[in-house]
């Protein structure tokens, strides 16, 4: 049997790894135990004949409720009186999903106001010269 490389996985700076693991292999990393936030998987390979090698991978945790916020964009300039709108909802498991609380009410688009107001102008020029058009039709004598 020929020697393998070994893969030592770490999350974050833990000195302490959460698998040593035979390469090659497939490995489920249980997200629910880790914190929401940014987070970074750390593979150390290890040959047979001792040389290492390492590979970091950055990853961002999302298992707590979703939070939605309407009133304020990250890294905004703001002053005066903030008007917001706040949710938190969650997914649920996977046998269940939560719909009470899962979709977040938004304001009306600032671009649909000025589509309907388009609109009604555009109707109102529309019956204006369609009238015009029918009252000055020439008549048969």
């Amino acid at each position: 049997m020929t020697p393998k490389s070994t893969l030592i996985l770490f999350i974050d700076d833990d000195p302490t790894p959460i698998a040593r693991l035979s390469a090659p292999v497939t490995f489920e990393l249980d997200t629910t135990r880790l914190v929401d936030g940014k987070h970074t998987l750390r593979i150390v390979s290890q040959d047979p004949g001792g040389k290492e090698g390492l590979r970091i991978i950055p990853f961002e945790v999302r298992n707590g409720p979703a939070i939605a916020v309407e009133g304020i964009k990250e890294d905004a300039v703001v002053n005066g009186v903030l008007p917001l709108m706040i949710n938190a909802y969650g997914k649920g498991d996977a046998k269940n999903f939560i719909i009470t609380g899962s979709e977040t009410p938004q304001s009306i688009p600032y671009w649909i106001f000025i589509l309907v107001i388009g609109l009604v102008a555009w109707s109102i020029y529309f019956l204006i010269t369609s009238n015009a058009v029918t009252l000055t039709a020439p008549t048969k004598p």
